[in-house]
């Protein structure tokens, strides 16, 4: 078989593998293996191959991780808008209590509200949900 064949055919095993199992970084190291094959179509030595699809393949899953690089910053669950879907709604906040608190309406149940960090409990009007604890709303004031 052809040097070529040969090539094809492990990155077409490792796309089947990537696909069975879910891992990207298969698919990554599968552009290796077809750089390793066009390397051979430009008629490269097998050394030149190998070096060819190493570099290709382990410099595509090297860019790979380092964009899966979540940011260390990242908004706990319950404040993150992108886990929790509450966050950045709406809702209307008729009275305050003297506690601080106050109860609200939300997705058809009474929620109790409390005033975010650094967010006076003010007047009544709309607010923004900013983080979600158990049954509690921490909201902040909406300004125009």
């Amino acid at each position: 078989m052809a040097d070529t064949t040969l090539w094809w055919l492990a990155a077409g095993i490792l796309v089947a593998a990537e696909l069975v199992t879910g891992t990207f970084y298969l698919l990554m190291l599968a552009l290796g293996l077809a750089a390793g094959a066009v390397a051979a179509h430009l008629g490269l030595g097998s050394a030149l191959q190998v070096v060819a699809a190493a570099l290709v393949g382990g410099g595509a899953v090297l860019a790979w991780h380092l964009l899966r690089r979540r940011p260390k910053d990242a908004a706990p669950a319950n404040a993150n808008p992108d886990v929790n879907l509450d966050v950045g709604e709406t809702v209307h906040i008729a009275a305050w209590s003297p506690d601080g608190t106050a109860s609200v309406k939300y997705r058809g149940a009474q929620w109790t509200a409390l005033p975010a960090p650094g967010q006076p409990a003010a007047d009544s009007g709309a607010y923004r949900i900013v983080e979600v604890r158990g049954s509690q709303l921490l909201v902040a004031k909406i300004t125009a």
